[in-house]
């Protein structure tokens, strides 16, 4: 087998081998996930039965059934619920790609005194954890009257530096500058450059970006900026069904599945788009 003018010293024994490791590994990942799916179908004489089973012997739905009963019954409705996490993830997701995108443009492309120090400042951004801006944030927050609203949840995540140092490597590596200065030669602007030349172009970063915010946002629980029951998340209400003690271990299966059953439908539809992202995504000097 040849590949650009150069043949292949490595023998079909060895990509079989190598087939079967990875094909080992692959198993491992997925057990869990299979795992959480086929607990959520155990009765409850099966779920703390030792040894475990892997696979329920009596597969039942009256999880999903108790489930479903629990949220008919909560004095705010479930819908309300999913309508918080919906609008949070889909705002919150939208609004980092956007100020992500369009901070990486010009850092990418644009060359102007302390472009490399800003950068640099991002990426030791990434480096503190979220717990160190807590109280600053709470009192930010409170300062501009945004407790209990869904502001605090969503404005620190529109500026999480994750976006920026993905966006700009990707730009720097699959926008050609020739082809920026051909459509401002053509008198094109910098906003519709923006968004109908870069953004086009960098579609499989900005697709990784959503992968990794909806997982994030979608999964948040309680916030200790939001008190209004009105206002708080599915996460948040689903803990508090699963908090009920062992009676409910057939529902907090049901539970988990259902909560990570979105963040995994988003991560398969965009899944080459990521590998493609973290294949060519670096820190370019």
């Amino acid at each position: 087998m040849a590949k650009n003018g150069k043949r292949l010293n490595r023998s079909v024994q060895v990509d079989i081998a190598i087939i079967v490791v990875l094909c080992v590994f692959a198993a491992f990942m997925v057990m869990p996930l299979i795992f959480a799916i086929a607990s959520s179908f155990k009765p409850m004489s099966e779920i703390f039965i030792f040894p475990p089973k892997f696979f329920p012997m009596k597969p039942t739905f009256q999880n999903y059934r108790d489930l479903f009963s629990l949220m008919s019954n909560s004095w705010v409705p479930f819908s309300r619920y999913g309508f918080n996490t919906i609008f949070i993830t889909l705002a919150g997701t939208a609004g980092h790609i956007v100020f992500a995108s369009m901070c990486a443009y010009p850092l990418a492309l644009k060359k102007f005194p302390g472009g490399k120090g800003f950068f640099n400042l991002i990426l030791l951004a990434l480096m503190f954890s979220g717990a160190v801006t807590t109280v600053p944030n709470y009192m930010t927050m409170a300062k501009l009257g945004w407790v209990d609203t869904y502001w605090p949840v969503i404005a620190p995540y529109l500026a999480s530096p994750l976006g920026l140092f993905l966006m700009k490597p990707f730009i720097e590596q699959n926008v050609p500058i020739s082809l920026i200065e051909s459509a401002q030669t053509e008198g094109v602007s910098e906003w519709q450059i923006f968004w109908r030349i870069v953004m086009p172009l960098v579609k499989p970063a900005w697709l990784t970006l959503i992968v990794f915010s909806v997982q994030n946002l979608w999964s948040m629980g309680n916030s200790m900026y939001i008190y209004d029951e009105q206002l708080k998340t599915l996460n948040f209400a689903m803990s508090q069904i699963v908090s009920g003690g062992i009676a409910r271990a057939g529902v907090g299966s049901a539970v988990s599945v259902i909560m990570m059953s979105v963040p995994i439908a988003v991560f398969v539809i965009a899944q080459t788009n990521v590998v493609e992202t973290m294949a060519t995504s670096g820190i370019k000097e």
